[in-house]
């Protein structure tokens, strides 16, 4: 399982440097996209060899919905039952089922099934799933429960990156004490954007249950394109462009790093 995980972080942290990297190509005027973790599939998808790709992502996408379900029932990290770790133990679990998500996409990628990848997918998902949650009673309870779980969620990976708590199973000890250093900057800066990136999506969300309209709802692709129609979206933008490529980068390293401790 371990193993497993390893190759489930590096398969995550490819799919957040694609979706920087395309991100800060839109922030810097030339070209690129903004896109989700579907979107950033179905771009490596069009690579070569492109069977040989898709399905060593596919296994990395198992690996890390395994990897979530296992952190949040069997809490293997050692969260405890408390209050703060019982919402990141909810917020293992929700990575899981988003990964499954990923799993059914990326293989109607592989087969061409309709469930394929694609940009924008998790817009769409959320609106939708929103949508129908909206329309049965009390439903806006529940998006709002939702929605709060997910901006909880975000602000303690910001603070997790701000004070370097998210390092508990993760043994980057071989490495010099400078480039250390420059790891340690490098993973802070990319788990505070993931972390602001996920709380916009809460934010959201918790509009969209407020208005009872689903079509406030949006995944990564919404909130890159909400943050690029700010006054200084370009700005913006490539800073949590930045931030996404520095997470990627960091959740690579994670599958050389991690270390499951007693």
């Amino acid at each position: 399982m371990e193993n497993l995980a390893r190759f489930g972080y590096v398969v995550r942290g490819l799919v957040y440097v694609v979706i920087g990297a395309l991100a800060l190509q839109v922030a810097l005027g030339g070209g690129g996209a903004l896109t989700d973790p579907q979107g950033a599939i179905a771009v490596i998808g069009k690579s070569l060899p492109r069977a040989i790709l898709l399905y060593g992502i596919l296994v990395g996408l198992v690996g890390y919905s395994l990897w979530g379900f296992i952190r949040a029932i069997l809490d293997p990290l050692h969260k405890g039952n408390g209050p703060r770790g019982a919402l990141a133990r909810i917020g293992y679990a929700l990575s899981g089922v988003s990964y499954v998500l990923l799993v059914v996409a990326t293989y109607g990628l592989i087969t061409g099934g309709a469930a394929a990848a694609s940009s924008g997918a998790q817009t769409a998902q959320a609106q939708k799933t929103a949508a129908t949650l909206l329309a049965q009673s009390g439903g806006a309870y529940a998006v709002a429960g939702v929605a709060i779980l997910i901006t909880a969620v975000g602000i303690i990976q910001i603070i997790a990156g701000v004070r370097r708590k998210f390092d508990e199973q993760k043994a980057p000890n071989s490495l010099p004490s400078g480039q250390k250093r420059w790891m340690v900057w490098v993973s802070q800066f990319g788990f505070a954007a993931r972390g602001a990136v996920f709380a916009l999506i809460g934010v959201f969300l918790f509009s969209a249950a407020y208005t009872h309209d689903a079509s406030k709802a949006q995944g990564i692709d919404g909130v890159l394109e909400a943050l690029l129609a700010q006054p200084a979206g370009p700005w913006l933008l490539g800073v949590v462009a930045l931030g996404l490529i520095a997470f990627g980068f960091y959740s690579v390293m994670s599958g050389v790093w991690l270390r499951l401790r007693g």
